[in-house]
């Protein structure tokens, strides 16, 4: 990885990970990352061919200029290049490995901008890989850079790594979910149907009584 925030991202993303195949989405703490943060986003699985922004830090979409959030990680790309990065991609979902790209992001008159993309696996829901985290930093950026958007990305590289500490591809273990509250109170859920003719009424054994004995 040659740029500093690819480097640091990924080594918060495996303390965080231990011994699993990946990290829970909320177990990232954006106050750990906050110099990060500008250069990061979010990743969520909608479909095959449609990795979409969940959230996108400041410096990135000012560099591309342009609003990431519900965007597709793919528009930039096109023909084979796009199929490429998408099956590298999917394979990180599948395996619980990194993937490293190298882009030239271009503006409409053509000038460019090199940058250095990593992506790592989350589980966010149902005990599943469905969220990446990643990070966009430009290697040296141009002087012209942010005041031009970009438009399209010709792939330079990409290339799968394995974490650095063995794993034993399990995932997090998902917390039980809170106890929801009863939908009525006790008293209630006790009732009794009682029907006559088209009515119905619900029968509350002891209320009175039970009510003139705390008194």
């Amino acid at each position: 990885m040659r740029h500093s925030t690819s480097r640091n991202l990924y080594r918060y993303w495996n303390e965080v990970r231990g011994d699993r195949i990946a990290p829970r989405r909320f177990e990232i703490e954006p106050s750990r990352i906050s110099h990060l943060l500008p250069e990061t986003f979010i990743l969520e699985a909608v479909d095959e061919g449609n990795l979409r922004y969940r959230l996108a830090g400041t410096r990135l979409t000012e560099q591309f200029g342009q609003e990431f959030r519900g965007a597709n990680f793919f528009h930039h790309w096109i023909g084979l290049e796009r199929g490429t990065v998408m099956s590298k991609l999917s394979e990180v979902m599948r395996s619980g490995s990194v993937a490293v790209i190298a882009t030239e992001a271009l503006c409409s008159r053509g000038r460019k901008a090199s940058f250095e993309f990593v992506v790592m696996p989350l589980v966010h829901t149902q005990g599943s890989i469905d969220r990446l985290l990643g990070a966009g930093s430009c290697i040296n950026p141009p002087a012209w850079l942010g005041q031009e958007p970009l438009v399209r990305q010709r792939l330079i590289d990409v290339r799968i790594i394995s974490p650095e500490q063995p794993v034993s591809l399990k995932l997090p273990e998902l917390s039980p979910p809170a106890e929801d509250p009863p939908p009525f109170f006790s008293h209630v859920r006790n009732a009794r149907i009682v029907r006559q003719d088209r009515r119905q009424f619900r029968v509350y054994d002891g209320g009175l009584l039970t009510r003139g004995t705390e008194t």
